[in-house]
């Protein structure tokens, strides 16, 4: 085997991917666009380098990339936050959610592909991506802004939708038309999850044993073995790999190796994510372009118009001001990773073609626009509502959240964190649904911070995806 030629291609692709990244930040954009505009411009399909790379030499990498990024998605699922809030988090998060899914099987319906072409289509416009969300609100400083509690509770209930909505379109993928089997697909999916979510939320301890080791190399290798299998689990269940990974995610999240396990795959992570990046930018033509050009124009408005008008309906119902449901809109405008996997996993189930470039301009659109809406939406909400600025949370808040914002920004710049200081007579409390109310941690929460081994990794979220 000769592989010189393509390992050197492929390492040229990722120092362009990396001179590129720094242009966009030096604009706000995040990594994923660039990720996918540099294997735009890599595809044989365009011509543009005289490179001959196509997406399937990298696709099992690829794979690997989509495993992960769901396996993040699950290690940082907030239990406490879903099960504590469920109610408030249902009626905001789930109204935003059947509304886009609705308007977008129209639009989908409308396109004329097919019916199974039209759930896709509704999947890719439903959710939000979570990872340049949370990439905003820590570069924008919004960590403790009276939104913010709303913001995360909706990407929560996002994460839930998405599990159960690869569970569906596992099984209509799948190619079945008798009415009882697909009825015992669904049956097998939806054991599957439940039982998962049930390990994770009361089997911590359990799992903390199974795979409680000290040595980081033997540790690395078994969590990436379970994500991958697991992957393969859900794969022969009918809900897919990705799915799968999650779900694995969200049990190991449980246990009281959640930050060991974040710090040790936040570099895998990264690298295998732009591999999936990349190849679905490989894979895109911009020929193709020109004929999916008007429905993903009238998705990318659709989104836009029906999130603006979603801000402000979340802004009512969780006492928000209009203001501050602008930037609840502008903050959930951009789509990502999850419209990436559906067309992904549409292109190997056979639907039609037109779905690949359909996702990449509207999610190449949707993440360019969402952090420009997101940057000036304070400024737009002063001028259109004659507001001020959005108000930051209770004071009895405001001194552990700057504490937060100062030990994210010192990991971000790479410097020595300080140990935490946690007074013994502080209760920790959290704004309820309304934002101006409080509640006390709950219980689950407690019990996890005892489970807590000797040895401290900071846990942080990763501010690229």
């Amino acid at each position: 085997m000769h592989l010189g030629e393509d390992l050197l291609v492929l390492g040229l692709l990722f120092v362009i991917a990396y001179g590129f990244g720094r242009l966009g930040k030096l604009i706000g954009l995040p990594a994923i666009p660039i990720y996918m505009l540099v294997g735009v411009l890599a595809s044989p399909n365009t011509h543009f380098f005289p490179l001959d790379f196509e997406a399937a030499d990298v696709e099992l990498v690829a794979v690997f990339g989509l495993i992960l990024l769901l396996f993040s998605l699950g290690l940082e699922f907030d239990q406490d936050e879903f099960y504590g809030n469920a109610r408030a988090l249902i009626l905001s998060g789930g109204t935003r959610i059947a509304i886009n899914l609705v308007v977008g099987f129209a639009l989908g319906l409308w396109i004329g592909w097919g019916t199974r072409e039209a759930l896709i289509v509704a999947g890719m416009t439903a959710t939000s991506s979570s990872a340049i969300v949370t990439k905003l609100l820590i570069e924008l400083r919004r960590l403790a802004n009276r939104e913010t509690p709303t913001i995360l509770g909706i990407l929560v209930l996002e994460d839930v939708f998405v599990a159960s909505y690869l569970a569906i379109v596992g099984v209509v993928l799948g190619g079945q038309t008798d009415g009882g089997a697909i009825a015992l697909q669904l049956a097998i999916s939806f054991s599957f999850l439940i039982a998962m979510f049930a390990l994770a939320r009361w089997g911590g301890r359990f799992v903390s044993r199974l795979v409680n080791t000290k040595d980081d190399e033997l540790f690395t290798i078994l969590f990436f073995g379970l994500a991958v299998a697991f992957g393969g689990i859900g794969e022969m269940l009918g809900v897919s790999d990705a799915i799968g990974a999650f779900l694995i995610g969200l049990v190991l999240g449980a246990t009281k190796f959640r930050a060991r396990i974040e710090a040790l795959a936040l570099p895998l992570r990264n690298v295998f994510a732009a591999f999936f990046f990349l190849n679905f930018g490989l894979a895109l033509d911009v020929s193709t372009f020109g004929e999916v050009l008007i429905p993903a124009g009238v998705a990318v408005v659709m989104t836009l118009i029906v999130n603006t008008l979603g801000g402000q309906l979340i802004a009512w119902q969780n006492g928000l001001t209009r203001a501050e449901g602008l930037n609840v809109s502008a903050m959930l405008q951009t789509r990502g990773e999850f419209a990436l996997i559906l067309a992904t996993l549409a292109t190997a189930a056979g639907l039609d073609p037109r779905l690949t470039p359909f996702a990449g301009l509207y999610v190449l659109s949707m993440a360019i626009i969402g952090p420009v809406l997101a940057v000036n939406s304070e400024k737009m909400g002063k001028i259109l509502f004659k507001s001020k600025p959005s108000k930051k949370r209770q004071p009895s808040r405001d001194r552990m959240q700057a504490e937060e914002i100062a030990l994210v920004e010192a990991a971000m710049a790479g410097e020595d964190l300080p140990e935490p200081r946690i007074a013994d007579d502080i209760i920790e409390v959290f704004p309820d649904s309304t934002g101006t109310g409080h509640r006390v941690a709950d219980q689950p929460h407690a019990e996890r911070s005892d489970e807590q081994p000797e040895e401290h990794f900071e846990r942080k979220r990763d501010p690229e995806y």
